[in-house]
Formats: C-alpha cells, sequence, structure tokens
C-alpha cells in the first residue's frame, strides 16, 4: 500500500531523515519508536505530505505523491490522522467534527447527485453510527470542550474513520492524555486492528506494540535502525543503540 524509497527530510539545513525506506502492506499495524528527536513524527508528518519530503518518494496506492505534480487532497482523503492534541473544531459539535469532511467531499463530488440536504442527513446518520460505536452517542451535540482527552482522542480516530481511509496515521495519540484514560483509547486501537485497518503509529506504549504491532520500528538520526516483529524486536534488539533505549523503558 504504502513505499517509501529514499525518503530525506531538511529543516534549514539539519537533517531529521535520513535515507528512509519502508515498505507497508494493507493490514499491517507498524508501531514507530524511537527517542525524542529521532524523526519519527516528521516521518509520519511526510507520509501524507503534511511535511514535502526534500527528497525521495512516497507510493501511495500507486501514486507518488511526493511528486509536486499530484494533487496531495484527492489521496490524501484515503490516508486518516490522528493527532497528539486531537486538533477538533472547538466550534463545531461533535456530530459536526465527524460529519464535516464527509459532506464536504461528496458535496464537491460532481458524479454524486444525491441531492445536498440527502448528503447530510447520511453522513450525519454514520457519524452517529460511529458515536454508538465508542460509547459516545449522548455527546452527540455537545462540543469538544465538554469532553475528556480520552473522549476527545476517540472523537479524533472516529473522525478520521468517517472518510473510509485505507490507512490511518496516528502521532503518539495517548501521549497527551492522562494515565487513566490512556487505555480507553488504546481499546480503540485494538478493535481497529482486529477490524484489519492498515495503521501507522508512532508511539512509546511498548505494551501496545507488543499486544498489537505485527512490526516494530526503531528509529534513531533519521533512520530506520531495526524493523522487526515484535517478539523479535522486544527479545532480540540487534542494534546497540535499540538495545540501549529499550533498557531504559521497558521497567
Amino acid at each position: 500500500m504504502i513505499d517509501v524509497i529514499n525518503l530525506k527530510k531538511d529543516f534549514h539545513g539539519n537533517q531529521v531523515l535520513n535515507g528512509i525506506d519502508l515498505h507497508i502492506n494493507k493490514g499491517d499495524i507498524v508501531v514507530v519508536t524511537g527517542p525524542s528527536g529521532s524523526g519519527k513524527s516528521t516521518l509520519l508528518r511526510c507520509l501524507n505530505c503534511m511535511e514535502d519530503p526534500s527528497s525521495g518518494q512516497i507510493v501511495f496506492n500507486g501514486v507518488d505523491i511526493a511528486d509536486m505534480k499530484v494533487d496531495i487532497n484527492i489521496h490524501r482523503r484515503h490516508m486518516g490522522m490522528v493527532f497528539q492534541h486531537f486538533n477538533l473544531f472547538n466550534n463545531k459539535t461533535v456530530l459536526q467534527n465527524i460529519s464535516l469532511a464527509p459532506i464536504y467531499v461528496r458535496k464537491k463530488d460532481k458524479t454524486d447527485k444525491t441531492p445536498k440536504k440527502k448528503i447530510i442527513e447520511e453522513e450525519n446518520a454514520k457519524a452517529m453510527a460511529l458515536l454508538e460505536r465508542i460509547g459516545l452517542s449522548d455527546k452527540a451535540d455537545v462540543y469538544p470542550v465538554t469532553l475528556s482527552g480520552g473522549q476527545k482522542q476517540r472523537v479524533a480516530i472516529v473522525r478520521a474513520l468517517a472518510m473510509n481511509p485505507d490507512v490511518i496515521l496516528f502521532d503518539e495519540p495517548t501521549s497527551a492524555l492522562d494515565p487513566e484514560m490512556v487505555g480507553e483509547v488504546l481499546d480503540l486501537m485494538k478493535e481497529l486492528a482486529k477490524d484489519g485497518m492498515t495503521m501507522v503509529i508512532v508511539t512509546h506504549e511498548m505494551g501496545f506494540a507488543k499486544e498489537v504491532a505485527t512490526r516494530v520500528l526503531f528509529i534513531d538520526e533519521g533512520k530506520i535502525k531495526e524493523d522487526e516483529p515484535p517478539e523479535e524486536f522486544f527479545e532480540h534488539p540487534k542494534n546497540p543503540r535499540l538495545q540501549e533505549f529499550l533498557s531504559k523503558v521497558l521497567v
């Protein structure tokens, strides 16, 4: 589904990604970990071109979306993104946050002859079904400011789901949450994994990586230093820097 070929990213002469090669298949659950400043979040943001790569290719469903001639917005519809700090629209209700993008895309689609009022009804119904799935249907008409951090992040996840993406990218989805709220977000992500959703997840939740990931990547100094199934990654780390990293985070 995604082929990353010799991806590099510089910020003002500082090389953050230095030759990333990565292949992600449909159904893969790839956890990306590594020390702060290693390039994890930059890699994720490059995957959907929120950050333009300095060089290299990102081939998504057969199209190099790093090519400046490509309309990235068309391809981004198939690549959901969940942020560390939720990024919900505070002036929209929870229901509107979820249905806003699908309604907009369908209204712009000249091949969709559905009346606009019907489009809104259909997408709001889908949004309500997603809220019921996460047990928050009673929050449909409230604003995000009234939600807990865990509730906001679950809404952010189903907002990404509402676009029926091929893959969802998660940028440290639990790092801004109070510890007691982390579980409810990880449980929803585990459900998505069981449903076969392709996911790329930057996280320091090692227990989640062991339980759910199909592969775990270790990035350091802008390079992938290790890429293995969880059991091999955690039980037999080969890279000395990874061995040092795990000795500090697995306590």
